[in-house]
């Protein structure tokens, strides 16, 4: 299982056990787009090879507010 962990800098990840930091600006130049308008489940993506993703794929920007 993957947690994913959002604020206004980054992203807090638990991915197998391990858990890391996905700062602001890696986390836009890997999806190529304004962080706040990114979902978890891009992030998710670039994470775990093989998500699952499940409900409605939420912005960083209503996921922070």
């Amino acid at each position: 299982m993957t947690v994913l962990s959002f604020d206004e800098q980054g992203v807090d990840v638990v991915y197998e056990g391990t858990e890391f930091r996905l700062e602001r600006a890696l986390v836009e130049e890997a999806i190529d787009k304004p962080y706040p308008d990114i979902t978890d489940h891009e992030v998710l993506k670039i994470v775990d090879p093989e998500p699952s993703l499940s409900g409605e794929p939420r912005r960083i920007a209503d996921i922070t507010a």
